[in-house]
């Protein structure tokens, strides 16, 4: 043989290696990595734990979930290239389309929405023997939250400017994480908290603080959270897209029905290390609302995108609907009756 021949016949045999390789990859299931941040609010890390209700997992996809502090953190894994499915909220989708220049990103399904009618909502709070009566007695006072020009910090300010006070001339903002939220305002170093779920389930919050205004009485219907992809991550792995949500929508429905109330408090229990007695308020018209579709409100982020350009936080108008690709949940609702 030749050299010539010799080296033809090399380079065939890596093509057919090759070509043999990638066809092997090309059945295997899609790697679906996938974020959240806090259980039970995002059902991700225990969506599958009842046997049974991941029909096409490990067929045409697996499932990687990780755990991010929040949304912007998600976004940076995302805008790397080593996330595909991201939870995100309102006051991160516009900087992201806008600063990050994500303009391919894409709403695709929902995950959790304050204020919908009949089921719980975030409290502003203030103490019991505070004399504030009114959010107008808020003149001069010390308001915490979460983060600067998140959501609870934004809706706020909204409830407050309706009221006639502005930030920062008629009041003052701090930061604090949520598990000290409690403290602040028993020491009276704050004098309005936000307050959400497990943490105003507190016996010692509940005793000393009450209701001044709710994120419901502030903005109505918020969607809170909802995951997002990009445009080309979407239409290279569609079907397979498709059969997860279609799992996760038959998952969503498990948990939500009454029936299977107790086994999935077991579950939750077991995850998050809470005792079920404790949690006898989730996936209940006293939690958060969880949509069985899986179809996220546009119209309700958009009203919240709005309110960001209106603080200053985004200098341009976003169509929201122009950033959602709703056709796999649609597609999955049609599988799951």
């Amino acid at each position: 043989m030749t050299a010539a021949r010799f080296w033809r016949a090399w380079l065939f045999g890596v093509l057919i290696a090759a070509t043999a390789v990638a066809a092997a990859r090309a059945d295997e299931p899609l790697k679906i990595r996938i974020g959240w941040a806090v259980a039970p609010a995002q059902l991700t890390p225990i969506l599958f734990a009842h046997p049974g209700l991941a029909r096409h997992l490990g067929q045409s996809y697996t499932l990687e979930p990780t755990r991010f502090a929040g949304s912007s953190v998600a976004l940076q894994a995302l805008a790397a290239g080593e996330l595909d499915l991201c939870p995100m909220t309102f006051n991160v989708l516009g900087p992201a389309i806008l600063n990050a220049g994500l303009d391919d990103l894409r709403i695709v399904s929902d995950e959790v929405r304050d204020g919908y009618e009949g089921y719980d909502t975030n409290r502003y709070m203030v103490r019991k023997d505070s004399g504030i009566e009114t959010v107008e007695d808020l003149k001069g006072k010390i308001a915490a939250v979460n983060g600067l020009g998140g959501g609870q910090d934004i809706f706020m300010r909204v409830m407050l400017r309706r009221h006639h006070l502005e930030y920062p001339g008629d009041y003052t903002i701090v930061e604090a994480q949520f598990p000290n939220m409690k403290g602040l305002l028993a020491d009276k170093k704050v004098d309005l908290i936000v307050g959400v779920k497990p943490f105003t389930m507190d016996p010692g919050l509940q005793a000393i603080g009450r209701d001044l205004f709710t994120q419901r009485d502030a903005v109505g219907v918020t969607d809170f959270l909802f995951i997002t992809a990009r445009a080309p991550y979407i239409a290279q792995h569609r079907a397979a897209l498709v059969d997860f949500f279609e799992d996760d929508m038959r998952a969503t429905r498990w948990y939500l029905d009454p029936a299977n109330h107790d086994a999935a408090i077991k579950i939750i229990s077991d995850f998050i290390k809470v005792p079920p007695e404790r949690l006898g308020w989730v996936l209940t018209k006293n939690d958060l609302y969880h949509d069985p579709r899986l179809h996220p409100d546009l119209s309700a982020i958009q009203q919240n995108v709005d309110l960001l350009q209106e603080f200053g936080f985004i200098k341009q108008h976003i169509d929201v609907a122009s950033h959602a690709d709703l056709s796999l949940v649609e597609e999955a609702a049609k599988r799951v009756q």
